[in-house]
């Protein structure tokens, strides 16, 4: 369990969207209210929807809102909502993978194509990218929740695979059945996550050029800002210096 953070570029990119709330609130709302109705609406009885209340909860989510994504689920209100995963290829030779939920699968790909194309990338077929990325569990806490070798060893008691830490929080990685046992195992110890969910995480990295940086924070802007989209997951990596010229 060593290594340094590959995801500071992502996490970066990720905070400045949450600052969209009524957009964020929406995909939020969304999980929950898909995971209530794939298990159990309670989310001590179900992982998926505990780890979605958590979500929710770290971006302020109002207590009222949560419930209402819940009750829309147990209620039988809830649009019949499918998860479908994009592969595409973005400026610079990166990989990128966007996960969505839709009831609407002929809107959503014309979205994502229309995004990814308009902003310098393409869309690739089901498995073009994919095979370069491992499908992990990715817990999250922020740096407040302990130091680096506390959270380390926390971890590591844990059965994590590995952990990321900088300024900005903590990335635990589980292997991809074990990420609610080690959430769990991790909540007496550090508290309630942020965040606890399935995700990509890439083999290698590319590093991006500033004109290409630019172009592929476009284009994740693009798919951020569509509903449909949940997650987008990439293998770029951008120096500090052409961050700081892109402010």
């Amino acid at each position: 369990m060593a290594g340094h953070s590959k995801f500071k570029n992502i996490m970066h990119r990720k905070g400045a969207q949450d600052k969209k709330r009524s957009g964020m609130f929406s995909k939020l709302s969304r999980e929950i209210t898909v995971a209530a109705k794939m298990g159990l609406p309670d989310p001590d009885m179900n992982p998926r929807l505990r780890a979605a209340v958590n979500a929710a909860k770290a971006q302020s989510m109002p207590k009222d809102n949560i419930q209402r994504s819940i009750d829309k689920a147990s209620k039988g209100d809830a649009e019949n909502y499918e998860e479908i995963r994009y592969e595409a290829f973005g400026p610079g030779g990166v990989s990128l993978i966007v996960e969505t939920l839709t009831d609407n699968r002929n809107r959503t790909v014309t979205n994502v194509r229309t995004a990814i194309s308009k902003n310098g990338g393409n869309l690739g077929a089901p498995g073009s990218v994919s095979h370069a990325f491992d499908r992990m569990g990715l817990i999250n806490y922020p740096a407040s929740a302990g130091d680096a070798d506390k959270v380390f060893e926390a971890a590591l008691e844990a059965g994590a695979e590995d952990v990321t830490s900088s300024e900005d929080g903590h990335e635990i990685w589980t292997a991809q059945g074990d990420l609610h046992e080690v959430a769990n195992a991790l909540t007496p110890v550090l508290g309630e996550p942020e965040g606890a969910k399935l995700a990509w995480r890439p083999q290698t990295m590319v590093e991006v050029a500033e004109g290409d940086a630019a172009t592929l924070f476009k284009l994740i802007d693009a798919l951020d800002d569509d509903d449909d989209v949940q997650t987008v997951w990439g293998n770029y990596e951008v120096s500090d210096e052409v961050m700081e010229k892109l402010g």
